[in-house]
């Protein structure tokens, strides 16, 4: 959802490249697989992003389209996206500017590798795609089965817990109504740290607990 400002969301999908304007009110969502690049038109773009399967892009689960070469060596595409740890800084200061260079340098590789994609996707169609989904599979697959419990604990135990309360309704019971409450979640320690689409700072909501 765009809150404020104007940009495009260049797309490469199953249907080719596509430009979108954006302009507040607009809302518009995609699927897995499709590349995606934001630009800032008006320089005060704001948007409201919510992910389906929250955590999981960060983990890893996100592929950055960096040039070939590094999507075939998972040890290139290793030492092209890490971001340094702030434990091995000395100050917090430090820590930042060495976070925010290794970010900057993955993000320009990745747009090199995009720009030369999407030549290919404009010229050939969705169909050219398919070396990076590749590439992401490969890059990816070891750490899909530790992903689960985000899955698990997120939308999968949601929407068990709703299917749960409608079958009790259904049954003519509401004892879950009873349970009803009002969570919160304290707000994480230190600054804000790189992520795969800007400056995050993320909640565990493993840790929310319920208002007296």
């Amino acid at each position: 959802m765009v809150v404020r400002g104007e940009g495009t969301l260049e797309t490469l999908s199953s249907a080719g490249f596509r430009e979108t304007p954006l302009g507040p009110g607009t809302l518009l969502w995609f699927t897995p697989g499709t590349v995606h690049r934001l630009v800032n038109r008006s320089g005060d773009l704001e948007l409201l992003v919510v992910m389906q399967n929250a955590g999981l892009p960060e983990a890893g689960d996100a592929v950055l389209t960096h040039p070939p070469e590094v999507l075939a060596d998972p040890r290139a595409y290793q030492r092209a996206t890490a971001i340094p740890a702030p434990d091995e800084f000395d100050d917090t200061a430090s820590a930042h500017a060495a976070m925010s260079r290794a970010a900057r340098r993955r993000r320009d590789l990745a747009i090199e590798g995009y720009l030369a994609l999407r030549d290919r996707v404009a010229a050939e169609g969705g169909g050219a795609l398919a070396d990076l989904h590749e590439a992401a599979v490969r890059l990816v697959r070891d750490k899909a089965a530790g992903w689960r419990h985000h899955w698990e604990r997120g939308p999968l135990g949601q929407a068990e817990a709703t299917g749960h309360h409608l079958g009790e309704i259904a049954a003519g019971r509401g004892e879950h109504l009873s349970r009803a409450a009002v969570y919160t979640a304290d707000s994480p320690p230190g600054p804000l740290r790189n992520g795969m689409c800007g400056m995050l700072k993320v909640w565990d909501l493993d840790g929310a607990r319920p208002l007296g």
